[in-house]
């Protein structure tokens, strides 16, 4: 039975039983880059640079804070300006719900702010018909306090036209259930022309949109796609990160 997507409308008790808590250690980074490494095993996420530039999204209240539960991933993607976040399609399709986005959420805490989203960016397959194939978005923030988000927690590279298979990857994404994200390296294979997958358990509902991120630090694909990310909690899935993905970045990222 289909599960109502990747994306979670509120934050419950954790349902995912213990997970061990396991530091990124520089094998397991290895592992993104077809290095040695613990494949496809699920863990809390480190504490560090590279996880602080996923968050969770979060309604938002009349005062721009966080409403209700974290119900979607989303990750800081390199823009000439520094205010570019990328998730899924799905988890932006709702024009009147206004948003915020934590970078590096844990335990109700937000250690780098609270980002207000301002303009969203949705593939025309996905505003037209809900194409599966173009579930994927990007969406802008507002500074605070003179800086940018890039400023305060670095970026990812978005990268399309990265052949599926090349490399491994890790995806980091918050659980609807958990208010700590988990991390899985694995290597993703070709679902179809259009669509990617990997095999990493736990990932459930409130992971869409989590990155897809290969050694080099660049995203190669984010949850989301074929069944808006996966029926059940062990394979996940991406829409391949080709024209269309790379035409949509370049409009979020040189809007004004």
């Amino acid at each position: 039975m289909k599960r109502i997507s990747r994306r979670s409308a509120t934050s419950r008790p954790a349902l995912l039983g213990t997970v061990v808590l396991l530091a990124l250690t520089s094998a397991s980074v290895a592992a993104a880059d077809d290095g040695p490494g613990p494949f496809g095993v699920t863990v809390d996420a480190a504490a560090n640079r590279w996880s602080a530039r996923v968050g969770a999204l979060f309604a938002a209240d009349g005062a721009g804070r966080p409403a209700g539960g974290h119900f979607c991933t989303a990750s800081v993607a390199h823009g000439p300006r520094g205010d570019l976040i990328v998730t899924a399609a799905h988890c932006l399709d709702d024009p009147g719900r206004d948003l915020v986005f934590v970078p590096g959420y844990r335990d109700g805490r937000a250690p780098y702010g609270v980002w207000r989203v301002t303009r969203r960016f949705l593939p025309d397959g996905w505003v037209r018909d809900r194409d599966e194939d173009s579930d994927l978005a990007f969406a802008t923030v507002a500074g605070r306090d003179g800086d940018r988000v890039e400023d305060v927690v670095g970026a990812y590279r978005f990268t399309p036209g990265v052949a599926t298979g090349a490399t491994g990857v890790t995806v980091t994404g918050y659980p609807g259930s958990r208010e700590v994200p988990i991390t899985c390296t694995d290597k993703p294979a070709r679902h179809s022309r259009t669509q990617q997958r990997v095999d990493c358990p736990d990932f459930t509902g409130g992971t869409s949109g989590s990155p897809w991120v290969n050694g080099d630090h660049e995203i190669v694909g984010v949850l989301g796609g074929h069944e808006e990310g996966g029926s059940t909690a062990g394979t996940s899935y991406s829409v391949v990160l080709g024209r269309v993905a790379a035409e949509l970045y370049e409009e979020a990222a040189g809007s004004s």
